[in-house]
């Protein structure tokens, strides 16, 4: 069982408990981890909403990486417009909710509205990687739990970090991404 605000660790297989609800202090000393975000836009101005995207993302995350952006179908979802998706990659010092926190904050800047699960959106940040952490927090899983299947997230990915790991399966962006071919 998963307690609350528990990360558990790959090496470990255990559970670490975080008294402060997992966040992690900012420090100097704080080690870097390095995340994947999945974007995604199908409403309105879909380039400019990924561009403030990464706007905002470039002054949380160091080292910050972008992927081109592509034109996708819609999967999983009722009818609706082609999105424009894309990733980044980077290093950050706080914790996962800390990081999630700020992804949901960026989407209501740009209007974003959860009206019903697959609405069309104007901006989705999916916290996709987490270093090799796996967390497993109320309104919170990571390594995402559907980006092994989602072609859309593991293409751009692949374009700037083949090489990261899914910290559950053990394989790379690159070879999830030859699964789904």
């Amino acid at each position: 069982m998963i307690k609350e605000s528990g990360v558990r660790s790959p090496e470990s297989g255990g559970l670490r408990s975080t008294a402060d609800g997992g966040r992690r202090t900012p420090d100097a000393d704080a080690a870097a981890t390095r995340v994947a975000i999945a974007l995604g836009s199908n409403v309105g101005d879909r380039e400019g909403h990924l561009r403030y995207a990464v706007d905002r993302l470039a002054s949380l995350i160091a080292n910050l990486r972008v992927s081109p952006f592509v034109e996708t179908e819609p999967q999983d979802v009722s009818p609706q417009p082609l999105f424009l998706n894309g990733a980044v990659v980077g290093e950050y010092r706080l914790a996962a909710r800390a990081l999630l926190d700020a992804l949901l904050a960026i989407e209501r800047q740009r209007g974003r509205e959860r009206p019903r699960p697959g609405a069309p959106r104007t901006l989705d940040l999916d916290l996709v990687l987490f270093g090799n952490e796996i967390v497993e927090e109320p309104g919170l899983k990571v390594p995402h739990p559907r980006f092994r299947q989602r072609r859309f997230v593991l293409e751009p990915l692949a374009a700037i970090a083949p090489e990261m790991t899914d910290p559950v399966t053990g394989l790379t962006i690159a070879e999830l991404l030859g699964r789904l071919q």
